[in-house]
């Protein structure tokens, strides 16, 4: 017969993890929204929206794009889709990207939107490789950001339509071809619009155009960079 000898015994450890599901609660005492949401390409739980809600990052693993975009709206029947699409956007898709349907991930990537603080300003080569990354990466909506002004590129396999938020941006703004000329390039909502009108470096470059509109388009065959100035405080 075997004695247990207690003082030979391993030790049990003398720190405490605390184990909770209060993610599955309504309300979140404040403090405790700490989680990060994985979503897979498996069918999703009917509280999935409460997991977002309490989640401060969203991650869709390939498919899970697939999954959210089609299976949160049947969790709204009375809503619009496209309103529960926009409202539940993962802040990452990440994979090899052969599981995502083509117009999902055409989707999310016209949804999703980086902003970049302390681009612009500083150095003058920084600032040029900073506008050359939005070039590089046309297919993915980046602002760079300052204190002063914002620049996105306007690519030109897309019409723009830019809503304009007067109480912190504005009057000031530009629209300057970027990588080659452009032929033709129209606008509304502008002080000054452009109609089919040619721009270049060396001739004609759209800078201190004044906004009209609370909504402005534009159309070109070039791309372009867009910029705004930003009100101050």
């Amino acid at each position: 017969m075997m004695k247990l000898d207690l003082l030979s015994s391993p030790k049990f450890a003398e720190s405490m993890m605390i184990h909770s599901s209060a993610f599955l609660l309504p309300n979140l005492s404040s403090g405790s929204s700490d989680y990060a949401l994985v979503l897979l390409n498996q069918c999703l739980p009917r509280f999935t929206p409460l997991l977002w809600k309490h989640s401060q990052f969203r991650v869709c693993a390939d498919g899970g794009a697939n999954r959210v975009y089609d299976e949160l709206p049947l969790l709204f029947p009375e809503a619009e889709p496209l309103d529960i699409r926009k409202r539940y956007k993962p802040d990452v898709i990440k994979g090899d990207m052969d599981s995502i349907r083509a117009e999902v991930l055409e989707f999310y990537k016209n949804a999703l939107c980086i902003l970049v603080a302390g681009a612009l300003g500083g150095r003058f080569d920084h600032e040029v490789g900073n506008i050359n990354v939005i070039c590089r990466f046309s297919s993915t909506r980046i602002v760079l950001l300052s204190d002063d002004c914002l620049i996105q590129l306007l690519p030109r396999s897309h019409n723009h339509e830019i809503h304009i938020q007067p109480s912190v941006e504005g009057p000031h703004c530009g629209l300057v071809p970027i990588g080659a000329p452009s032929k033709s390039t129209s606008t509304t909502g502008l002080e000054w619009n452009l109609t089919n009108t040619e721009m270049r470096f060396g001739g004609l470059i759209s800078t201190s155009n004044i906004v009209k509109e609370d909504i402005i388009t534009v159309r070109s065959d070039s791309d372009l960079l867009w910029t705004i100035s930003i009100r101050k405080a």
